[in-house]
């Protein structure tokens, strides 16, 4: 997809996430959104677009490192639940507790035991969350390992993208079989009537991207929303200078864009 098309095709998405956002403001709503998907598929660009002008401390995104020694003793969703979202707020989740359902399991940080008790509890787990009101989006991002392999060349040629790149991705390069396997398994114990999974094609990330979120406003209710009126007074007098001394902008030189 062009970027101009992209583009413009995005400016009224987010003028929609804005009035999300105030609607879950003044309902006291709490969303969360999982982004889930192979390496490279796009949960980054997607966080990106849904909160570029949502203020982020109501839209917050968690990134979750692997776990301390203290948070591998502890109940596994225990680090996932302090993150979870107060009235007003938006978390998107740049993967999830469905760790151990992918990763943990296929490079084997987490034994078949673990995984297995993991798909047991998160049936439980999520009807918890969504019995208590919270609303939660599980999204799939797809993309086809010859996709994926284009896009980790192409970090790995560009030095500004290169630190996206971990032992991890290239160790799962030549798992893609055992990760859709720990897929299938997972989606037939976790898409359930009261948090389903939505699979999005990401081989082509832009429109995966309007996809994704189209799916996410039109599975919302009414956001309609009295506007607050913002009280704007006149400043009441000229406007004043600043009277200490600044850094003198970067030299612009001919023939620079």
């Amino acid at each position: 997809m062009k970027g101009k098309d992209y583009r413009d095709a995005l400016e009224p998405l987010s003028h929609e996430l804005v009035q999300m956002a105030h609607w879950a403001k003044a309902k006291g709503e709490r969303i969360v959104v999982l982004l889930e998907g192979r390496d490279t598929a796009g949960k980054g660009g997607t966080i990106g677009a849904i909160s570029e002008h949502l203020n982020p401390r109501q839209c917050r995104t968690v990134a979750l490192g692997k776990p301390s020694e203290d948070e591998r003793t502890q109940w596994y969703f225990q680090r996932y639940v302090a993150h979870l979202p107060s009235a007003g707020e938006i978390v998107l989740f740049d993967r999830s507790w469905y760790n151990r359902a992918g990763v943990e399991r296929v490079m084997g940080f987490a034994t078949e035991e673990q995984v297995a008790d993991f798909l047991d509890a998160v049936p439980v787990f999520e009807k918890m969350l969504v019995d208590d009101g919270i609303r939660l989006f599980k999204y799939w991002l797809s993309t086809s390992q010859e996709k994926q392999e284009e896009r980790f060349a192409e970090r790995l040629a560009d030095p500004l993208k290169r630190w996206k790149l971990s032992p991890i991705d290239a160790a799962a390069r030549t798992r893609y079989a055992d990760y859709t396997a720990a897929r299938e398994a997972m989606f037939a114990k976790t898409h359930t009537a009261h948090a389903p999974w939505t699979v999005v094609d990401y081989n082509d990330q832009k429109q995966g991207r309007l996809t994704l979120i189209r799916d996410l406003l039109d599975r919302l209710p009414d956001m309609q929303v009295a506007e607050e009126v913002l009280d704007w007074p006149a400043l009441g007098h000229e406007p004043l200078g600043e009277d200490f001394g600044l850094l003198q902008p970067v030299a612009h030189h001919e023939g620079d864009g």
